[in-house]
């Protein structure tokens, strides 16, 4: 499984609004400045996290984005959901894939759907409150 950097900047882009919440709608030029992404790349995202209701978003001045719940209120898994889709290790897993006629008699199958829940029960325990805030998840990372 790889994160697409699309994934990896919506994380960004939510981290950067929870640290920010007190300030009320941010200017994406802001948001985009202090990530260091391309605003016109953030454009797309940010539309998608506002059309799930994960964002508000206001036009005009003193417009901008904000967080739609507190931040302890999301999880890095629906995030990620959203932006790459099913986290499913193997195509067969995927939803809405059609039935794999070898599933009675594969061997690796249920090692795959531990994995898979594996990932959705890690990056579900994380809220954007644990990585703006909790210093376990501090470091000079960048997603």
């Amino acid at each position: 499984m790889k994160i697409s950097t699309r994934g990896r900047y919506a994380l960004r882009v939510m981290i950067d609004l929870a640290e920010h919440d007190n300030r009320g709608y941010l200017p994406l030029k802001e948001i985009a400045a202090r990530q260091e992404i391309s605003q016109k790349y953030l454009e797309g995202i940010m539309a998608d996290l506002s059309k799930a209701d994960l964002l508000e978003g206001l036009h005009g001045k003193g417009g901008g984005y904000r967080l739609a719940r507190a931040p302890e209120n999301y999880t890095v898994g629906e995030i990620l959901r959203l932006t790459e889709g099913d986290l499913a290790p193997v195509s067969c897993m995927e939803k809405g894939a059609a039935p794999c006629a070898l599933s009675n008699r594969c061997k690796t199958l249920p090692m795959w759907k531990d994995f898979y829940r594996l990932v959705n029960s890690f990056f579900d325990g994380i809220t954007l409150a644990d990585l703006s805030k909790n210093a376990a998840f501090e470091s000079d990372y960048v997603i």
